[in-house]
């Protein structure tokens, strides 16, 4: 059965980001797909420092701390797509979420190419389109379609549970759902296997 992993970037494990995410997992579910969810939590998240190790380490962050190995373990459990769910904070994604992610996507970047991918962010009422645009970029900087929606994947509410009563952003969820199950089905039965990627080139700007 196909698998998708959704991380839940908010410190509060039943916030709105958690709603939101939720309402996609739901509609993946009926979809035939599987899912797992796993929260960032309250704990500090240590930060990528650029040292190299993962790639001597088996992709491995150097750094062994029980968060980093939850996403790890799901990655190289076999995951069809990811779909990473923020609540807003001064106009991006909370800061915890991001250092995580730093370490996820440089060590497991082999594991995700080509896995379909989406962000989800949650906001009280503005910023949310500038953090939509910030976790859209990790995936597009490792050859991951990313999925859309009928609208930018934006769910509104400031207290727990507000995020339900937005009822285009819960058919904004499902519709993603949707379209990302339609998405893993179509490249897992591609014929033609994914691209054919050139060896990497390095242009410095500084000489």
């Amino acid at each position: 059965m196909a698998k998708v992993l959704l991380i839940n970037g908010s410190p509060r494990d039943n916030g709105n980001t958690m709603t939101a995410l939720s309402e996609v997992a739901k509609t993946l579910n009926s979809e035939g797909i599987d899912t797992e969810i796993i929260s960032i939590g309250k704990q500090a998240v240590q930060g990528c420092i650029a040292c190299g190790m993962c790639g001597r380490n088996g992709a491995k962050c150097t750094f062994r701390d029980d968060l980093y190995y939850k996403v790890w373990r799901a990655v190289k459990d076999g995951i069809d797509g990811l779909v990473i769910g923020s609540p807003v904070y001064y106009g991006g994604p909370n800061g915890s979420l991001c250092a995580l992610l730093d370490r996820v996507f440089y060590s497991l970047g082999a594991d995700l190419r080509f896995k379909p991918g989406a962000s989800v962010v949650v906001c009280r009422r503005g910023g949310a389109t500038a953090a939509f645009d910030r976790l859209n970029k990790y995936f597009s900087i490792l050859n991951m379609p990313i999925v859309s929606s009928q609208y930018w994947n934006i769910v509104y509410g400031q207290t727990p549970g507000q995020a339900a009563d937005d009822e285009e952003g819960m058919q904004t969820m499902r519709t993603l759902g949707r379209n990302m199950a339609w998405m893993i089905r179509k490249l897992n039965i591609a014929e033609d296997g994914h691209p054919q990627l050139e060896s990497p080139v390095r242009t410095n700007f500084i000489r």
